[in-house]
C-alpha cells in the first residue's frame, strides 16, 4: 500500500475509535427519554404525550368529581371513568417505552455492525 492508503485507513481506524466510544457510551435515561421527541417519530411522540397529558388532566377531574359526588351512582360513573383514563394513560405510556426500548435495541445493533466491521477488516493470524 501506498502512503496516501496508510494515511486513509488510520484516519478511518480513528473515526472508528470515536464511533466505537460514543457508541459504547450508554446514554443517561433522560437523555434516552428526551431523544424519544427527535427523529422520524418525534411528532408522533408528541402527540401521544400531549393526549397522555389531556387524559392525565382528565383523570385528576373525575378523581376529583368522585370524591365530591353526593349521590352513589354519581360516584360509580366517576370512579369508572377515572379507571377507563387511567388504564389508557398506562397504555399510552407503555407505547412510548416500546419506543424506548426499540431505540436501545438499534444502538445495540449499531455497535455489533462495527464491531463486525472492525474484526472483518483486521487481518487475521492465519493471513499473515
Amino acid at each position: 500500500m501506498s502512503k496516501i492508503d496508510d494515511l486513509i485507513q488510520e484516519s478511518l481506524s480513528e473515526r472508528d475509535e470515536a464511533l466505537m466510544a460514543e457508541l459504547n457510551r450508554e446514554p443517561g435515561y433522560f437523555k434516552q427519554a428526551f431523544g424519544l421527541f427527535r427523529g422520524k417519530l418525534g411528532w408522533v411522540m408528541w402527540v401521544v404525550m400531549s393526549g397522555q397529558l389531556i387524559v392525565f388532566v382528565a383523570a385528576v377531574f373525575t378523581l376529583w368529581s368522585l370524591f365530591h359526588a353526593q349521590d352513589p351512582v354519581e360516584a360509580i360513573q366517576s370512579g369508572v371513568i377515572a379507571v377507563i383514563l387511567v388504564q389508557i394513560m398506562t397504555f399510552l405510556r407503555g407505547f412510548m417505552g416500546d419506543h424506548f426500548e426499540a431505540n436501545r435495541v438499534l444502538r445495540e445493533i449499531a455497535r455489533l455492525e462495527l464491531r463486525l466491521i472492525s474484526q472483518r477488516d483486521e487481518p487475521s493470524p492465519e493471513d499473515r
